[in-house]
């Protein structure tokens, strides 16, 4: 017998090369000392040699992976040989004396294909079945057997082997996240690469990429050294393992190996995600239906939804747009799905470098992936799996899968941006700036990988990175701030005084006695401690952060500033429609998409009306304007196309007019458009009204402000419902992130006298309802939408 002993010091190869000796000469001295069964009269003649039975390895063994004080997984195949339970025992045994761990069965070809159709780990196990001596051919038949009996029930095996991955993932964890991993049965660790193979075997995906391979290699190199180290069959890299495993696989320090084992996790998850939706989609997919045409449905331009995923459009053009990257991915979020794996690598090879500052479109669309919240977090990874997210973002690379090795953290660094960027688009509606307060979010902790304080390290990373986003100045410093002192406002209510007033006056003193940053910054704790844990942002610890910022606000004296009107100029018409009172439409390109003055004669609901129509045109509204004279209206609006297409005065003329004459049913057309496109539907919270009070040209104006979640026409409702309440509109701001639209709309009666709190209170109802997708009646009440 072979010395045992010095196996875990050996290379993986040659402790598979001794095992498989060792054992061929344990069946060899058995079927040689195995005395054959007394013939009767008429039996056949005796077997000899191996004719008949084969031992075959399963599990790791039969990998040719087997880690140091591994189990080893036997199978003894026979054809019905008599003496098979005596060759048993006379392998077994001596193994056993050895001091080995053994799993072992003896199967015929049937009882092992009949047992593995219904036991999804035995299937699984029979998959990596190899000979290790005896019958060359039993051997064969036994893996062709098995092979067409998995694809017989993948069916039935592979829902229950998805049931119990995850069931294990909710049990053990996710690898990529844990200081202490366990790298066979966490999910995206050793099983995940074993379960890609099996459902390669079961022709329902692909066989392991070679990155997938790669990452399934450094685990296996890591367990080996994990059990060499430790001198047991233990799985789970503790703590107190990583420095010297890490120096046996020649790493810096058990950071790097942490580090390095995250990043092979997620990969791994990363495919067995895509994996199992599309077993799901296979499984579920009629025959008959197989060959049905897949509807694809416009999401933006350049991407359409294609069945359960989004895909590039027949005419985009990825080597010549740079915004398709965050366009599509903006896209996928806001519907709730992800980006085809076909298309992300078409775009990983193809699309070329944003241009620096990014032109406002690509910074726009990125917020808006932002804001997507929860949803975005899976686009986030499948750009980070490709390498799309370090392109548009260098500095993400220090933080990818940087470990931190507080108990509070439930997260690595760069997955904890990522959560704290979805955290904080919940909060979107709290403050003015949500823009600023989701990137601030998403570079908090950018500092963590760099040496020294990691908020006086961020800060200026977080302001270049601001500023190549196309930032202005102002912002980028209100940025670099937020990031400076994100910790400002938990660290000073919990190991401060906050009823002392020299509390106060520092917390004030720190952010620059800035309302907007302090607004910003209460945000920001909230996303941050959200994205860590329950501990890290307990109820207790909610409660004093406010108390604290009401105590500044107050001593501030914070009073609502309302967002500024629009500064738009009219364009000269270039289309006028036939007919009394002519429409007329001018059309001009600006720095962030096109700028478009419609003329008209001034009535109840025009600006309504021209909402609409700019709606069913595709045309995402930023801002508006409208002055009236002498009984004729010009409205200016902002638009940005939703898919490209660039305004067409001629087209927008005839809409106009036909929208005025009746014959043109918005409310009906915007309904259907609605329902056509699933994305624009509102799933998140309820809508939420606000007025404030302003000065503009001496006249007497509120401006109402809106925040509710984006769907088709929701312009067009909303300035029905203040036109059906009485209420002039003379300016409005628009802007949507992600699922939420936040408008601000410059208002006031027809006859000059201030709008009264009852007559707000119906507003505000009338708001909420048409933001739920009510359509108003503009002709139930006396007043319009525009002065006249």
């Amino acid at each position: 017998m072979p010395d045992l002993r010095s196996l875990p010091d050996l290379p993986r190869a040659e402790r598979v090369q001794l095992l498989d000796s060792w054992l061929a000469g344990l069946l060899a001295d058995a079927v040689a000392g195995t005395p054959p069964p007394r013939r009767g009269r008429g039996s056949p003649p005796p077997r000899t040699g191996t004719d008949g039975v084969a031992l075959v390895a399963v599990g790791s063994l039969g990998r040719r992976e087997p880690p140091p004080h591994a189990d080893l997984d036997l199978v003894l195949v026979h054809d019905g040989r008599p003496e098979v339970a005596a060759l048993a025992d006379a392998v077994w045994y001596p193994i056993w004396d050895a001091g080995v761990r053994l799993d072992h069965s003896v199967r015929s070809v049937a009882e092992a294909v009949s047992v593995a159709s219904t036991d999804v780990k035995a299937g699984l196990g029979l998959l990596d079945a190899r000979l290790v001596a005896g019958d060359a051919g039993l051997a064969a038949a036994l893996r062709t057997a098995t092979l067409a009996s998995w694809r017989q029930s993948a069916s039935k095996l592979l829902p229950q082997l998805r049931d119990l991955r995850r069931g294990r993932a909710r049990q053990v964890g996710e690898l990529a996240f844990l200081l202490e991993p366990d790298l066979k049965e966490a999910y995206g660790g050793l099983r995940e690469g074993q379960v890609l193979r099996a459902v390669a075997a079961a022709q329902l995906g692909d066989e392991p990429s070679a990155e997938a391979e790669a990452a399934y290699a450094l685990l296996l190199d890591v367990r080996d050294e994990l059990r060499r180290r430790s001198g047991r069959p233990t799985d789970v890299l503790v703590r107190q393992e990583q420095r010297p495993v890490a120096a046996a696989l020649g790493m810096a320090d058990e950071d790097v190996l942490l580090r390095e084992v995250s990043l092979a996790g997620r990969r791994l998850a990363f495919v067995a995600d895509d994996t199992w939706r599309r077993v799901e989609a296979a499984l579920v997919r009629r025959p008959r239906a197989r060959y049905r045409r897949i509807r694809r449905e416009p999401l933006a331009e350049g991407v359409v939804r294609q069945g359960d995923e989004v895909v590039l459009a027949r005419d985009a053009r990825p080597a010549a747009d740079p915004g398709l990257v965050l366009r599509g991915a903006a896209a996928a979020a806001r519907a709730d799905l992800l980006l085809s794996p076909y298309t992300l690598k078409v775009l990983a090879v193809h699309a070329p470098p944003v241009p620096e500052p990014w032109p406002a479109e690509v910074r726009w669309s990125f917020l808006r992936l932002l804001a997507s919240g929860r949803s975005a977090v899976p686009v986030l990874e499948q750009l980070d799996q490709e390498g799309l997210l370090t392109r548009l973002l260098p500095e993400w690379e220090r933080v990818r899968s940087l470990p931190q090795r507080h108990p509070w953290h439930r997260f690595t660094v760069d997955r904890h941006l990522v959560e704290a960027a979805a955290a904080a688009a919940e909060l979107t509606r709290d403050v003015d700036r949500p823009d600023l307060l989701l990137v601030a979010a998403l570079l908090h902790d950018v500092g963590k990988g760099w040496p020294g304080d990691h908020s006086v390290v961020g800060a200026p990373i977080a302001a270049a990175v601001a500023e190549r986003m196309g930032f202005t100045p102002a912002d980028v410093a209100t940025v670099a701030t937020l990031v400076r002192h994100h910790l400002l406002l938990p660290d000073t209510a919990t190991r401060r005084d906050i009823d002392d007033p020299a509390t106060i006056e520092r917390v004030a003193d720190t952010i620059g006695r800035d309302p907007q940053v302090l607004q910003l910054l209460h945000a920001v704790a909230q996303a941050d401690g959200a994205a860590t844990s329950t501990s890290a942002w307990s109820p207790w610890k909610a409660h004093l952060v406010a108390h604290l910022v009401a105590r500044v606000q107050a001593h501030l004296g914070v009073t609502a500033v309302a967002e500024p009107g629009p500064v738009l100029h009219p364009t000269e018409p270039s289309v006028s429609s036939p007919g009394d009172g002519a429409v007329t439409v001018g059309v001009e390109d600006v720095a962030d998409g096109q700028q478009v003055t419609i003329g008209a004669p001034d009535e109840q609901g025009l600006f309504s009306r021209l909402a609409g129509v700019l709606a069913l045109n595709q045309l995402d509204v930023r801002a508006a304007k409208v002055n009236v004279v002498d009984g004729r209206a010009t409205a200016v609006f902002a638009v940005r196309p939703r898919f490209g297409r660039a305004p067409q005065p001629a087209i927008l003329a005839d809409a106009v007019r036909a929208a005025l004459e009746g014959t043109l049913p918005l409310a009906d057309r915007l309904r259907q458009r609605e329902a056509d496109y699933r994305q624009d539907a509102a799933r998140s919270a309820p809508p939420r009204v606000s007025w404030h009070d302003s000065e503009v040209s001496g006249e007497a104006t509120s401006i109402v402000e809106v925040r509710a979640g984006d769907r088709a026409g929701l312009l067009y409702r909303l300035t029905a419902a203040l036109g059906a309440e009485g209420l002039d509109v003379t300016s409005a701001r628009i802007e949507t992130l992600g699922a939420d639209a936040a408008d601000y709309f410059y208002v006031s009666n027809p006859v000059g006298c201030p709008i009264d709190a009852g007559q707000r209170g119906r507003v505000e109802a009338a708001l909420v309802a048409a933001a739920r997708g009510a359509v108003p009646d503009p002709a139930r009440s006396g007043g319009g939408d525009t002065p006249g």
